[in-house]
């Protein structure tokens, strides 16, 4: 049996032994280390340390903790909450505000945090119950929550196109500019859809205020909750963008800021510190355990030849790359039903990235592509990461068949950017 077989054998065993439930770190370093003692030479190992300081010394990787402690901050920080009660009532006296109010603030989160769960499970808290209570349809007000939850994965500065960026070294600061036109036409398209169903259909969606339309006293309370998450996604997404931060300095200034921000709500305490400090821990510790198994999986399989393989296969197929490019996001998207994004970036994309760098392939359009994927599949039924946040929070009355109705008319319109990003990149500044 070739070294390039058990290449192949060895990336189908870790993905299946991570389908079962295997810790998916242990199970990327311990099965490489496995087939690079049975199938290798032993000196091949003696590279292994060189990589895992190549992982340490990467500064980019450095935005990971820091963005992770800016979201779980701000999530303690009491601002979302501030944040719908005032724009909805600046958009309660329109048919779908509420919804509308929920989309929006599910944008400045993201920009914000850039953590799906949290945001997530904190919209889902904080404006369920009272959309539920002004009469909204259960699928209407589930189908808003989780799509404006998820908008984490692809507006800047996401964690997923952080860890993209390394996976395919890129600039994730490019990531981040390529990123920023098709998740504002996303909100755009959300938000466009939901104003056209409360003309459709009205009865599904009330008006949640009366009275008249504006007043000095309403724009002002509207101002004050928006004034420091925008200054705080400003000084965090705007220096990246025009340059004048690195993503992690960036981060750092954010994390900063949110410390800062959090003890100006009166909200700042040891317990909500240590709490935060914890969280941040677990999931960073998560992360950086994968990478390192995710280090020893790149090393094994190229030294097996698998990359070349794969290579060598697409070339003697003839397979165009569209079509390539097709067969890719199908497998991440399924392969979202039942994995985390993390797993996904750290097992499938390293094997796929040289077959995208012979075809010459864009590798930030495809990275924007890999982001709006991972977003729709979090979303898609019946296992879609978000979804089951949601349901976690939701009431009794609200059930799974609500969460999947509602989430449909929101994939498709995700489906139909993942398209217009494929075909039309130039439109929007990514390619």
């Amino acid at each position: 049996m070739s070294l390039a077989v058990l290449a192949l054998i060895l990336f189908v065993s870790i993905f299946l032994l991570v389908l079962y439930g295997y810790p998916v770190a242990f199970t990327l370093g311990g099965l490489s280390l496995l087939y690079a003692l049975c199938f290798l030479d032993f000196n091949v190992l003696s590279l292994l340390p060189n990589r895992i300081m190549g992982v340490m010394d990467n500064s980019v990787l450095l935005a990971v903790p820091l963005f992770v402690f800016m979201g779980i901050m701000l999530e303690k920080s009491g601002l979302a909450e501030r944040m719908l009660n005032s724009m909805a009532s600046l958009f309660g006296r329109v048919r779908g505000g509420m919804a509308v109010s929920v989309v929006i603030v599910g944008a400045l989160l993201a920009a914000s945090t850039g953590i799906v769960g949290a945001t997530v499970i904190t919209m889902g808290l904080i404006s369920l119950p009272p959309m539920l209570r002004k009469g909204y349809p259960p699928t209407v007000a589930t189908g808003v929550i989780a799509a404006s939850g998820t908008l984490g994965q692809i507006i800047p500065p996401s964690v997923v196109l952080v860890l993209l960026g390394s996976v395919l070294q890129v600039s994730v600061g490019g990531l981040f500019r390529a990123a920023l036109y098709p998740s504002l036409l996303l909100v755009a398209a959300y938000i466009v859809y939901l104003l056209g169903l409360g003309v459709l259909r009205p009865r599904s969606f009330p008006r949640t205020e009366s009275g008249p339309a504006w007043d000095r006293a309403l724009v002002i309370k509207v101002l004050q909750s928006l004034f420091l998450p925008l200054l705080l996604i400003v000084a965090v997404l705007g220096s990246i963008l025009v340059g004048l931060a690195s993503p992690t300095e960036a981060a750092g200034v954010g994390a900063a800021g949110a410390v800062l921000l959090t003890w100006s709500q009166g909200r700042l305490d040891w317990p909500v510190t240590r709490a935060v400090c914890r969280d941040t821990s677990h999931l960073t510790s998560m992360v950086f355990m994968i990478l390192l198994g995710a280090t020893t999986f790149s090393l094994v399989f190229r030294e097996l030849g698998g990359d070349r393989f794969l290579v060598s296969l697409i070339e003697r197929s003839d397979l165009p790359e569209y079509q390539f490019l097709a067969l890719v996001m199908v497998v991440v998207f399924v392969a979202g039903f039942f994995i985390d994004f993390i797993e996904i970036v750290f097992i499938i994309v390293p094997v796929v990235t040289p077959v995208f760098v012979a075809y010459g392939t864009d590798l930030i359009w495809l990275g924007i592509l890999l982001g709006i994927n991972l977003q729709t599949s979090f979303l898609s039924p019946p296992f879609g990461f978000a979804l089951f946040y949601l349901k976690g929070v939701a009431p009794p009355e609200v059930t799974t068949g609500h969460l999947y109705r509602g989430i449909v008319p929101f994939l498709i319109i995700q489906i139909i950017l993942l398209a217009v990003v494929v075909f039309f990149p130039e439109w929007l500044g990514v390619r």
